[in-house]
């Protein structure tokens, strides 16, 4: 009896500890906004690439940039399990582009979620900071993994493609305002930051000698980078630039097990025209 006790008490150690080793697969992908312009590269031909991605692999967590909101309602469709969170940047409600995430229901809850600007008055919907040329948004969620019961956040943004000073200060509200919402609490960071890890804005997000820095999952991966550098394509074959202007930044502690910047092709035509960037990850 003792015996028998025991081997059930070591089966679920082992069970616990397996569940608690359970990678969370999280992905960025700027979709690419609806727009009739772009002929044969336009949503109707794309939003079955962009789902297909995501469910061929396995994604928990993911943040999308650029989404429209008939956009986020075709995803919806097509991603039957799973949920999304977010608003349009204009007015905090449908109108203009989404920084939304989108979670799988089956592994993930969703405790809470909100949406601020990117400007000097982060609550105000539609700001605009500094010299953006456009609104700009972060969108977070607060999850609980329902294998390991751990909790953490998610923020997804995109950064302005224009304005210095405003990818420069949205760097360090960033910072500010994941450590003021998160606190200790391990968080991911996702998003189309449009700079390069050379550029100012990035230095700033992974500058070391601050303590509010975060880390790119990337360089903290236990297997090699696969897949191309550069995670934008402008719909062409290659991608354009040999750097990474998208990203999946951590803050706490967790193990990536792997990361990669996912360049699949459909007859010569891609899913977007940036590449979705994925890691593996384990919250310790």
């Amino acid at each position: 009896m003792k015996k028998t006790c025991l081997l059930l008490l070591l089966l679920l150690a082992a069970g616990s500890a397996a569940m608690a080793q359970t990678p969370l697969t999280v992905m960025t992908f700027n979709i690419r906004y609806n727009t009739a312009s772009d002929s044969l590269d336009a949503w109707p031909y794309r939003k079955d690439k962009v789902a297909g991605t995501v469910l061929f692999y396995e994604t928990d967590l993911l943040g999308v940039q650029e989404a429209l909101y008939d956009q986020i309602t075709d995803l919806q469709q097509r991603l039957p399990q799973y949920k999304h969170t977010g608003v349009g940047r204009d007015d905090g409600k449908t109108k203009g582009e989404f920084s939304a995430i989108f979670y799988d229901t089956t592994r993930l809850q969703l405790l809470q979620s909100e949406t601020f600007w990117l400007s000097a008055t982060p609550q105000v919907p539609g700001s605009k900071g500094w010299d953006a040329a456009i609104t700009r948004i972060v969108t977070w969620g607060k999850f609980r993994d329902k294998k390991t019961n751990k909790v953490f956040f998610h923020f997804n943004t995109h950064f302005d493609h224009r304005g210095e000073v405003a990818r420069r200060e949205s760097a360090h509200l960033l910072l500010k305002q994941v450590h003021a919402i998160a606190g200790k609490t391990p968080a991911v960071i996702t998003g189309d930051f449009n700079a390069t890890p050379d550029d100012e804005p990035i230095k700033v997000i992974m500058d070391n000698s601050d303590p509010l820095h975060f880390t790119d999952s990337k360089a903290l991966s236990q297997t090699p980078h696969f897949g191309p550098e550069g995670t934008f394509n402008g719909f062409r074959h290659g991608e354009r630039g040999t750097q990474p202007i998208d990203y999946i930044f951590l803050k706490g502690k967790f193990r990536v097990l792997r990361h990669a910047t996912l360049s699949n092709t459909w007859g010569g035509r891609f899913a977007s025209d940036h590449f979705a960037v994925l890691s593996s990850l384990v919250m310790e």
